[in-house]
């Protein structure tokens, strides 16, 4: 497996079908080595990511259900979630 070497760390990069995909886990280790689930967990709940995965399932999946995932997105914020997103649109 390749890597590349971002100060210093070592990222893995995999290769499928001349795509290429690089190791959250090596990047959220250079956050925080012992708890890389922890970094994991805040990245995929920032409203940020949730947005991205709607948009991204919207353009990529024919068969995406926007009105369940809009239900989803409602449930699954929280505090930090809504401020953020507010916080986002209010700039």
């Amino acid at each position: 497996m390749e890597k590349i070497f971002v100060r210093e760390t070592g990222i893995s990069i995999q290769k499928n079908h001349n795509w290429d995909y690089i190791s959250l886990t090596d990047i959220a280790r250079y956050k925080n080595p012992t708890e890389t689930a922890l970094v994991i967990s805040y990245w995929l709940s920032t409203c940020f990511t949730v947005d991205f995965l709607g948009i991204w399932e919207t353009i990529k999946n024919l068969d995406f259900n926007t009105t369940e995932f809009s239900s989803i997105r409602n449930e699954s914020g929280n505090f930090r979630l809504k401020s953020c997103y507010m916080n986002s649109h209010l700039s």
